[in-house]
């Protein structure tokens, strides 16, 4: 019993000592400035949250996100299904792993350091166990204002607001040299077939519409105003087009769909579509407001209003 006795004895005045030795030291670590940190504290809309200063392995569970992150030069190890598959994306994502909110096996797999996705995403108390976890609810602020969320999420704030200042001074110019060529008082519709359906959209719902509205200050035709005032977006029928479409027509076009509709007499009869007013964009690369998909949207409109 004593042979016991005395090794334990050693042991345990061995691990007090440590112990006093790693107390010593508490203050010394927790002095050094919070910018040699390798995390920091990231006020998220469900609290604070822990994340890295420089993460190098991130997962986006969320399409709505992705070219947020991309735009800001941090790695990703992890996308959705539907950004690899956007033509602006695909070739950046194509040795990227496709990942949903139900893809935990594969996500652990992948070590990140940081996932981001929507708020109401399966499985999210299963994520925070493997990763830092953020997430965002859809629409809560405007395209910008999120930029810059990702960008302080990132440790990236500074990059984030110079986008948004050179994007917003380059888009209003755009919108002035545009409203000059087609008049003060000329409408513009955004136009998409999804999922068998003919649809119109309003006010910051992607497809262009935050660049158009918001930053070119073009108008709305009334009847869209009005109709897509409280969801963003409006089922259409051909027979009512008429009253849905402006003077000019973004028309996010998805091959896949029926797009069938542009061979009936009515819609060949509308003032934009006789005027070749009427744009056509991929609407794979149209869907969203993400910095990358905002720069090719803002391409696209001078392109086609002003020629350039």
């Amino acid at each position: 019993m004593k042979k016991l006795f005395i090794p334990l004895v050693l042991f345990l005045i061995l691990l007090l000592s440590a112990c006093g030795s790693k107390a010593n030291n508490t203050n010394t670590e927790a002095s050094k400035p919070s910018s040699e940190s390798d995390t920091f504290t990231y006020q998220s809309e469900n609290g604070p949250v822990e994340v890295p200063s420089k993460p190098k392995r991130v997962v986006v569970l969320t399409r709505f996100l992705t070219g947020n992150v991309m735009a800001l030069g941090v790695p990703v190890v992890g996308v959705d299904e539907m950004s690899k598959t956007n033509p602006r994306f695909e070739e950046k994502l194509k040795d990227i792993e496709a990942v949903s909110d139900e893809s935990l096996e594969k996500i652990i797999e992948l070590e990140p350091d940081l996932i981001i996705g929507l708020s109401g995403i399966k499985n999210i108390d299963k994520f925070k166990q493997i990763a830092p976890t953020v997430t965002y609810t859809y629409g809560k602020v405007d395209y910008l204002t999120q930029q810059l969320e990702i960008g302080k999420l990132l440790n990236k704030e500074k990059e984030a607001q110079t986008w948004v200042n050179d994007f917003k001074a380059r888009a209003t110019k755009a919108g002035e040299e545009i409203k000059e060529k087609i008049g003060e008082d000329a409408t513009v519709s955004v136009i998409e077939t999804f999922n068998k359906q003919l649809y119109v959209y309003g006010y910051n719902y992607g497809r262009g519409t935050e660049i158009l509205y918001n930053e070119f200050k073009l108008g709305m035709p009334q009847k869209v105003k009005e109709s897509t005032e409280q969801d963003g977006y409006f089922a259409l029928s051909t027979e009512v087009l008429t009253d849905y479409l402006g003077d000019y027509v973004i028309f996010s076009k998805n091959s896949d769909e029926d797009n069938s509709f542009q061979y009936t007499e009515m819609y060949k009869n509308i003032p934009a579509v006789k005027n070749n007013h009427v744009f056509e964009a991929d609407a794979k690369a149209f869907y969203f407001n993400d910095p990358l998909s905002q720069e090719y949207q803002l391409e696209f409109f001078i392109k086609n209003f002003l020629g350039k």
